[in-house]
């Protein structure tokens, strides 16, 4: 199978650490050149450094809060001028807080909205010029919540389901581009976002972090949480020349834990 990403410039949103890392990691061993983001330089800094250690394609970083338009203007801009356009946007961003609707107050919902969906929208837009010169491709991260709710987390639940309609909408709209637009979403992924949320549920239970991740992983049809690697895997596939005809979908990495259709 031929990936055929050499050459071909990505801008992975939200990479210092987590999945958004393992992406950027995974396109440069496939030869891309690839601009990572986040909003601590110093983390920019060290992940720029392993990653241009493996000695793979070309790495850049950006330090941008992608709920700030003028940095999000900026990171694109960034990107161009480095790399002449941009052929992949991997749209990404952490998790809002945990909560229940009666606990969440106005301006969490608020933050959650400008970082988890409005930032993408942002991002899109300000990436469409360069995206349809030559047809490129956009994927969206998402969670598993976009097929069954998780408990606790509303702000996620709500703003991930949105991020579903706008792939979908966007992909039949931009296809005579020749762009495809696609949703990745990760079920328990071993990550310090998915340990953070053990240990809340932990603290609620009476009981320890990995007594949660027992329980959890019971629930999983393959008995483990993915790597960061396995899910960057399915990323880097559909955002390369192997992906030629899939758009408008989204697909769960998640073990076989979500249960519905």
């Amino acid at each position: 199978m031929e990936y055929n990403l050499n050459g071909k410039t990505a801008l992975v949103v939200a990479s210092s650490q987590g999945l958004g890392r393992a992406i950027a990691e995974g396109l440069l061993k496939e030869g891309a050149n690839v601009v990572i983001s986040g909003r601590d330089e110093d983390k920019l800094k060290k992940v720029h450094e392993e990653l241009t250690a493996l000695g793979k394609g070309n790495v850049s970083y950006i330090t941008a809060d992608i709920t700030n338009r003028s940095d999000i203007t900026n990171l694109v801009n960034g990107t161009v001028h480095t790399y002449g356009s941009i052929d992949i946007l991997i749209n990404n961003a952490g998790g809002p807080p945990a909560g229940t609707f009666e606990s969440i107050t106005e301006e969490q919902w608020q933050q959650a909205f400008e970082l988890n969906l409005l930032s993408y929208i942002r991002l899109i837009k300000e990436s469409l010029p360069y995206l349809k010169k030559q047809g490129g491709k956009i994927i969206n991260i998402a969670s598993s919540s976009i097929k069954e709710p998780i408990p606790g987390l509303i702000l996620s639940n709500t703003f991930r389901t949105g991020i579903i309609g706008l792939s979908k909408t966007i992909a039949q709209e931009l296809a005579d581009y020749g762009i495809l637009v696609n949703t990745v979403a990760p079920g328990r992924i071993a990550t310090d976002r998915v340990k953070h949320l053990d240990s809340i549920n932990a603290e609620k239970q009476g009981i320890t972090r990995q007594e949660v991740e027992e329980k959890v992983k019971a629930t999983i049809p393959l008995k483990r949480y993915g790597t960061p690697e396995e899910f960057a895997n399915v990323v880097v596939f559909l955002a390369s020349d192997a992906n030629a005809y899939m758009t408008g979908s989204a697909f769960l990495v998640d073990g076989g834990m979500v249960k519905s259709i």
